[in-house]
């Protein structure tokens, strides 16, 4: 994974390069993302940075225009959940694929190179030049299923 300073240098050109300043509510936002692991809606990161940083004036509004910038520029990913909204990660980490839970929104991260291996392959049958891909595999997490009996 990318250092922290480097995707901060990067995210700074990109404030820059869209005529935006950079602010420290900008700063908090993306070192959270960096630092925790996981998948947040706007409204978990905006809990979490309140609580490690009680005196930070900022609104959920700075959020949602952050994330979007930053997922414009390929430093967060998203995966969406319709009308229940997106969830957000830092994109600069190892690839992976989701299992996506449709119920409650949980995800798991996964890597199988079995299923690597096979776009690859599909790519070169059709003579396409594979850039990169999403893979999120939507179902009903264990949880969920036992809820259900």
């Amino acid at each position: 994974m990318i250092d922290y300073e480097t995707l901060l240098i990067s995210f700074k050109q990109i404030l820059k390069d869209n005529g935006l300043k950079f602010t420290k509510q900008r700063d908090i936002i993306l070192k959270t993302l960096y630092s925790n692991t996981g998948h947040f809606t706007p409204e978990e990161l905006l809990s979490i940075i309140k609580k490690d940083y009680p005196k930070l004036t900022i609104g959920i509004a700075t959020i949602y225009r952050t994330l979007g910038l930053l997922e414009e520029s390929k430093i967060v990913d998203s995966i969406s959940f319709g009308a229940k909204g997106k969830k957000y990660e830092i994109g600069v980490k190892a690839h992976h694929d989701h299992l996506v839970c449709i119920e409650c929104a949980k995800l798991i991260e996964f890597l199988d190179e079995t299923i690597e291996l096979q776009q690859e392959l599909i790519a070169k049958k059709f003579d396409f030049k594979m850039t990169g891909h999403n893979m999120n595999i939507m179902g009903i997490c264990k949880e969920c299923q036992k809820k259900k009996i």
